[in-house]
């Protein structure tokens, strides 16, 4: 959506948004209320941490990847974490760290969306608490 003229490049683009998270992470999203709001729903019962999560349009002053962080980093648990960096780069995204080990924990990367919006991936050893299932 446009307000000021010109301006339509300054808004977060919800369908490209859409469109990476679901090919990424299968992740479904459904309408909510407010225009351009969706619930998102993800994980599966039985997988710890979050069952649903928010997407909505917002004005953005620049790509994360072109800010410093100021924020938690979000980080998602994953099955593969090498297939899950291959879905990203599929899907436009980007890789920002190799591969890094955390001993008795897992192995995260750094990676960012089509959009630059930053966040973590990460496989946890097996039998860990917070592993994919």
């Amino acid at each position: 959506s446009v307000g000021i003229e010109g301006e339509a490049d300054l808004w977060a683009d919800i369908e490209r948004a859409r469109r990476f998270y679901e090919q990424v992470f299968g992740w479904r999203f459904e309408a909510s209320g407010f225009p351009e709001f969706f619930h998102i729903h993800m994980g599966v019962d039985g997988d710890p941490g979050l069952r649903m999560g928010a997407l909505t349009k917002r004005h953005r002053q620049k790509a994360a990847a072109e800010a410093s962080t100021n924020a938690f980093r979000c980080t998602i648990s994953v099955k593969s974490i090498k297939d899950t960096v291959a879905a990203v780069q599929a899907a436009g995204g980007t890789v920002r760290s190799s591969l890094t080990e955390i001993p008795h924990v897992g192995t995260v990367a750094e990676v960012a969306d089509d959009d630059g919006n930053v966040f973590c991936l990460m496989q946890h050893v097996p039998g860990h608490a917070m592993a994919a299932r």
